[in-house]
């Protein structure tokens, strides 16, 4: 499968899952989320203004503008309401993934190759779970981090299957906005970090 036709899946599955409340809302917006054309990136709850839920969505070409915010916000909105998933007063918050964005599935690494993450992993590798480095050698069942702050001793890069994972995202970086404008010059809308729309519940 080409990189096109990987970014390209609107049904391409995310690598680890929300757990609890989280877990929750997320079953019940990615029905809702796909007619529409976009992906869910992440679900989350915030202790800001005093709770936030924010969901995190994108299109497939990675795209969201202030426009889709609202569409997916009065899409989801209602059915968070009947549901009654947060028993307390909470702030809705739908989000693009902005830049230096959560890795969440295969394709993700495969864009953004050649960038510098931040990966934690389940198991213990090489004697630690939390690793900085470059992407590289991305396969179909891991990648490899070229580490970019080893200690003494360590490993200048490290081999993490994809499996292994339980959090990934990518470090805002000068070449990282350079590439990320590069590869949306062609959207309608310009790659903008962080649109987001506040609904009070």
């Amino acid at each position: 499968m080409s990189e096109t036709e990987r970014m390209s899946d609107i049904d391409e599955p995310r690598l680890f899952e929300e757990n609890g409340i989280e877990a929750h809302v997320a079953a019940l917006v990615m029905p809702l989320l796909k007619p529409l054309g976009f992906r869910l990136v992440r679900v989350k709850l915030l202790g800001l203004n005093g709770l936030t839920l924010q969901i995190m969505a994108e299109r497939v070409d990675g795209s969201m503008t202030i426009e889709d915010c609202e569409t997916v916000s009065r899409t989801v909105s209602p059915l968070l309401d009947v549901q009654n998933v947060i028993e307390r007063k909470y702030h809705l918050e739908i989000s693009s993934p902005g830049i230096d964005r959560p890795l969440v599935r295969k394709s993700d690494f495969f864009h953004w190759q050649g960038h510098i993450a931040k990966i934690e992993t389940k198991m213990i590798i090489d004697g630690r779970r939390k690793f900085r480095g470059t992407l590289a050698n991305i396969t179909q069942d891991g990648f490899t981090l070229n580490t970019d702050k080893a200690a003494y001793g360590e490993a200048l890069y490290v081999s993490i299957p994809f499996d292994g994972i339980i959090d990934a995202r990518l470090v805002l970086t000068d070449e990282l906005i350079r590439d990320a404008l590069k590869k949306n010059k062609d959207l309608s809308q310009k790659f903008i970090p962080e649109d987001n729309l506040n609904v009070s519940n």
